[in-house]
């Protein structure tokens, strides 16, 4: 087990079932405001959200590891240890999800339930690989992200009805550091498949998709459905690669059946 950056960053809010949600790339925690507002409920004790930025981003320092997405998962793990918390309902959004479903593998006692969205669980195909690399060493040779915003990543992640947030998501991108950005990248080149790890789960679990998502299509989401065939799926029509900012009153209505299974099945 890798060892908890020295700086970690977390945002929390309420009480109750503890719901771990995990940031996309190359955001930030503060993405999850509006889980954070209202997951908790009107009386604050429906949900216990806790939002922390990933190694590199926000406030939490990168560290020293090599990139892989089990250290952040492992990460995962030493915040629950230091929050005293057993078993959670962890959800994760595009790199978020690698990050679940890492933890998934690495720490399923731990986990009460799972969701994941905007996700998928297959690796990457060298394409990909090779453009994860192409954007890592460009930001670190340049010491900036101005590449991401360049190449438009901010429109690019938003469907063609929300494009009006474009603004919000430019101003999470262009303060993500180099550095975290080209780790990231690696990392998530370097991930395993993991449909696997789906189908061995005896957790409730629920899987949300944007039906206009540029970045992974609806049918990633059907193959984790078919590996796990008691998961909820939810396809939000017109939402993009960002469901929990662009429609976050059903992200967040998603979010609460979960909790509700997991609740159920916690007995």
């Amino acid at each position: 087990m890798t060892q908890l950056p020295s700086a970690v960053s977390v945002r929390e809010s309420g009480t109750g079932t503890p719901l771990v949600l995990l940031h996309s790339f190359p955001l930030n925690a503060a993405m999850w405001s509006a889980q954070l507002d209202e997951l908790p409920g009107t009386t604050g004790d429906e949900a216990r959200v806790i939002a922390p930025d990933q190694r590199g981003f926000g406030g939490t320092e990168l560290g020293s590891d090599e990139p892989s997405l089990d250290a952040v998962a492992d990460d995962v793990a030493l915040l629950l240890d230091a929050a005293g918390l057993d078993r959670v309902v962890l959800g994760g959004l595009s790199m978020g999800g690698y990050v679940a479903l890492a933890f998934a593998r690495r720490h399923p006692d731990r986990l009460a339930g799972l969701l994941l969205a905007n996700t998928k669980a297959t690796a990457d195909q060298e394409p990909a690989r090779v453009n994860r690399e192409r954007i890592a060493a460009a930001v670190l040779a340049r010491d900036s992200v101005r590449l991401l915003l360049d190449e438009k990543m901010a429109a690019g992640q938003l469907g063609p009805q929300t494009q009006h947030l474009v603004d919000r998501v430019q101003d999470l991108i262009a303060v993500a550091p180099p550095a975290a950005v080209a780790w990231a990248q690696r990392a998530m080149a370097a991930r395993p498949e993991a449909l696997d790890v789906l189908a061995g789960l005896r957790v409730p679990t629920a899987v949300v998709a944007g039906a206009q998502d540029g970045l992974i299509p609806l049918a990633e989401a059907e193959l984790m459905v078919a590996a796990k065939p008691d998961t909820e799926l939810t396809v939000l029509p017109g939402v993009g690669h960002l469901s929990a900012i662009e429609a976050p009153a059903e992200f967040n209505a998603a979010a609460r059946r979960l909790l509700a299974r997991a609740a159920v099945a916690a007995g």
